[in-house]
């Protein structure tokens, strides 16, 4: 039978948020429900609420979650309830061209519910990400659904569903970080503090954290970083520079989004170094580099979506990495919070008091 829950609603850009009465309907064929155990709130949210992703309001918040299936819907296979999952937003389809290429991190199809959850009056809601997780059970596609070891905390195994899977893919996947690299990591909130994290643990030689706030950089320097610069009161481009021989890094990770930081990426790069753009812009934004600068210092200018990650394969491999106490994982929580505390929650995170409070349902 459908479902009346408590969801984390954002009715109009720059409104605050509210908590409301959610109607879940029963899963349909191919969609599941799950009781969600605890999401992260992540900045994407906080874009979502600002009119930064769309203007489909009123918005279901939340995505980045970990729970356990309460029911499945016809035709829905290696998926039961009682089973623990990583909610994911790429639900690869299997058949469009990057699928059938072997490419399925790629998927150009990726799929959501069919059904709507709805608000009490019947209004349709657009969930955050194809997924809505500020909420005690969503509904979702079942391939949404990445089964996982349940020794791990939910509020931890819930972070791999956005901001940390990022940070490390943007690093190991899409960056190609490997033994003996110079990396450098613009920007050291939890998806840049991600970044750093998997450059440690794909061997990286030298790790440069670049940020404004001085208690940002000592976070990093728990996750891996060997150097930090505080570009308040130091060159960013030149720093890295110095600290890489004068050649700069090989990766540069720019996880803020913004033209000015994406630029001290460009530059702060070796000669064929690799930038990846993992931080999230918004739709006003506009980049100017000089045509020759892109061309005459080659190598590669990639942008990260989800790390490019494929969550069947690299969700269970972390969480398997973090009950071995070799991924840190749980240094990411700063706090476990109530669904009405969200929007203080984003008050924190805007201020950099936090790497991800989390709400546990």
């Amino acid at each position: 039978m459908p479902y009346e829950v408590q969801g984390v609603i954002a009715r109009g850009k720059g409104q605050k948020v509210t908590v409301e009465t959610v109607h879940v309907p029963d899963p349909g064929p191919g969609e599941a429900v799950v009781g969600v155990r605890a999401c992260g709130v992540c900045h994407t949210d906080l874009h979502y609420r600002e009119g930064g992703i769309g203007d489909d309001f009123p918005f279901l918040l939340g995505h980045e979650a970990a729970g356990v299936v309460e029911a499945v819907g016809e035709g829905v296979s290696g998926l039961e309830p009682g089973d623990f999952v990583i909610l994911n937003w790429r639900a690869v389809c299997g058949q469009c061209r990057a699928c059938l290429r072997g490419r399925p991190q790629y998927c150009f199809a990726t799929h959501n519910a069919e059904q709507k959850m709805t608000l009490a009056d019947g209004t349709e809601l657009a969930p955050a990400l194809g997924i809505g997780a500020f909420i005690e059970k969503t509904l979702v596609a079942a391939g949404q659904c990445t089964k996982v070891s349940a020794e791990a905390p939910a509020a931890v195994a819930g972070l791999l569903g956005c901001g940390v899977m990022a940070g490390i893919g943007a690093a190991i996947n899409t960056g190609g970080v490997t033994r003996g690299d110079t990396v450098a990591v613009i920007g050291c909130g939890g998806v840049g503090d991600a970044a750093i994290l998997g450059s440690s643990l794909a061997g990286a030689a030298k790790i440069i954290a670049v940020d404004v706030d001085d208690r940002k950089l000592e976070w990093a320097r728990d996750f891996g970083a060997t150097h930090t610069v505080n570009s308040t009161a130091t060159d960013p481009v030149e720093a890295v520079r110095s600290l890489t021989g004068g050649f700069g890094a090989d990766v540069v990770v720019e996880a803020v989004g913004r033209p000015e930081t994406y630029k001290q990426a460009f530059y702060a790069r070796d000669l064929a170094g690799t930038v990846v753009l993992v931080g999230v812009p918004t739709p006003d934004m506009r980049l100017e580099l000089p045509l020759l600068d892109v061309f005459g210092r080659g190598g590669a200018l990639k942008s990260s979506w989800y790390g490019d990650c494929l969550p069947s394969r690299d969700f269970p491999m972390l969480i398997d990495l973090f009950l071995q106490n070799r991924l840190p994982l749980d240094r990411f929580v700063s706090e476990e919070i109530a669904l009405d505390q969200v929007e203080e929650a984003f008050a924190k995170m805007h201020r950099g008091e936090v790497l991800r409070s989390v709400v546990v349902l």
